[in-house]
């Protein structure tokens, strides 16, 4: 996703990003259209550097939905599985645009990594994405054996609007699911926080565009299936992972649901990454290589008979990594 403007203005007037994200955000920014045109949007939504090799990677049709199933070590066995959903803002992006992202998570992470091309709008409108989100999991976890994973390891991702479906997947299957891995997520159309005015414009995904991805996507804003930061109880969520760029319009909804699910009593951490703007997850950025790291080290602990995590009534959820920071790892705040 994007926008115009460069720049960006910080305390004294010191730029909020790192000079490597300045540069990569105005580079983006002025080959990125304005909101209004899906068509020209999509045209610049194109695949970035090429993933890690992975050992099998395959394209299939779950329930109507086509998927793209990467298995890093095929003829293994109880295994994480990952159902993972691209961002986009519901309008763009598909399997080509994130294939990096679901090489790297599965080589990394160990687990079979199941990538959903869900139905995009403006042509197919809420709940169509969400559907196909949850017809993709139900699909994938009746088949996890056969994936050589372990149904019980079921983990659900995304990024941006992908983290949204992310979001809304576990509340619609909570019982299902191991784990919620979101990065940069949209969870509240109202965008009523001090971030949007913050970062309205110079950071490359502008306000103006999540608001026209918001109303291509349709839906009651109040519905907790479109804006699950307005979700009545959280109570009884899987364990997140809320993976957040500090300088993004939709910083703040992912610190208020990382709160609101811990105080539900969901094991809930969320990273903040300072100095980088949102989709930074696939860019060459330091930021970028932590965050993939960090992320499939905790898919990996997801479901692993352990100590219990508060949250959830299975007593064999793995607790999630802390993060190293000998490694460059980022933050971890206890949400």
């Amino acid at each position: 996703m994007g926008g115009d403007g460069t720049g960006g203005g910080g305390v004294g007037g010191g730029d909020l990003l790192s000079p490597a994200a300045r540069r990569l955000c105005d580079a983006m920014t002025a080959g990125f259209p304005r909101p209004g045109d899906a068509k020209a949007l999509r045209a610049a939504a194109v695949p970035g550097r090429p993933g890690p090799p992975v050992a099998s990677v395959s394209d299939a049709v779950a329930a109507g939905v086509p998927v793209r199933i990467y298995d890093p070590a095929p003829g293994s066995g109880g295994r994480p599985l990952v159902v993972f959903l691209h961002g986009g803002g519901w309008v763009m992006c598909g399997l080509d645009t994130h294939d990096a992202t679901c090489r790297s998570l599965a080589a990394a992470s160990g687990a079979v990594v199941v990538s959903a091309d869900y139905r995009l709008a403006p042509e197919h409108p809420w709940p169509a994405a969400p559907d196909d989100a949850l017809a993709v999991l139900l699909w994938a976890r009746a088949r996890a054996h056969a994936l050589g994973c372990d149904p019980g390891r079921l983990v659900v991702a995304g990024d941006s609007s992908g983290g949204n479906l992310a979001a809304v997947t576990a509340l619609r299957a909570p019982e299902l699911l191991a784990g919620q891995l979101m990065f940069y997520p949209p969870l509240d159309a109202s965008m009523d926080s001090a971030a949007v005015d913050t970062y309205a414009e110079g950071y490359f995904h502008t306000a103006a565009h999540m608001a026209w991805y918001w109303d291509q996507y349709g839906g009651d804003p109040a519905h907790p299936h479109v804006s699950p930061l307005r979700a009545a109880d959280l109570s009884g969520l899987p364990p997140a992972l809320i993976v957040l760029a500090d300088c993004d319009v939709l910083r703040d909804e992912g610190l208020a649901y990382g709160r609101r699910l811990a105080a539900a009593g969901v094991d809930c951490t969320v990273q903040l990454h300072p100095g980088v703007f949102h989709g930074f997850l696939g860019l060459p950025l330091p930021a970028g290589a932590a965050a993939l790291r960090a992320a499939a080290r905790w898919v990996a602990a997801q479901g692993v008979p352990a100590q219990g995590v508060a949250g959830r009534p299975d007593p064999d959820r793995g607790d999630p990594d802390r993060g190293d920071p000998d490694r460059g790892d980022p933050p971890v705040l206890r949400a």
